[in-house]
């Protein structure tokens, strides 16, 4: 991966093309690919979130003299509670998608800084043959579907 805008300006100034891929900055770069893909996502669930909190609440704050930090810790934060748990609950859920980008990018065997969960069920299940392994992190993925659920209970409970 020695192409791409950032190599272009790095060539142009006269410095040598970076393999992305290969180096320790591999991971930023799916993070960077993770953001990129859902951050119109969450601003929509965000921007709903601040629509659904009432206009009087503001104005009652501002009646009683509440300057603009008060007005967001005690009503806007509070009032987008439960469309942070939506959003960490769904990025989390689309945290497990971004390993097919990943096969795009690099192909089945990524380098080990960018090396997904995902990978790593795939290649022990289908080409190593490696059940026990494979059954183990499937019980991690199973964990990690049983905390979006007490994120889900604990959001109905406190939400409301």
């Amino acid at each position: 991966m020695n192409q791409g805008y950032v190599n272009r300006i790095l060539n142009g100034i006269g410095l040598e093309s970076i393999n992305w891929l290969e180096t320790s900055a591999a991971l930023y770069v799916i993070v960077l690919i993770f953001i990129w893909k859902n951050l119109g996502y969450n601003m929509v669930l965000f921007m709903a979130g601040l629509h659904n909190i009432p206009k009087e609440h503001y104005e009652a704050a501002a009646v009683d003299g509440a300057n603009g930090v008060q007005t967001f810790f005690h009503i806007t934060l509070p009032g987008l509670v439960p469309m942070i748990v939506l959003v960490v609950i769904m990025s989390i859920i689309n945290s497990f998608k971004v390993f097919k980008e990943i096969y795009l990018i690099t192909g089945k065997y990524p380098p080990e800084s960018i090396y997904m969960l995902q990978h790593f069920m795939n290649n022990m299940f289908y080409s190593l043959n490696y059940q026990k392994l494979t059954t183990a992190t499937s019980v991690m993925v199973l964990i990690i579907i049983l905390l979006v659920q007490f994120l889900f209970r604990f959001e109905r409970r406190h939400g409301s």
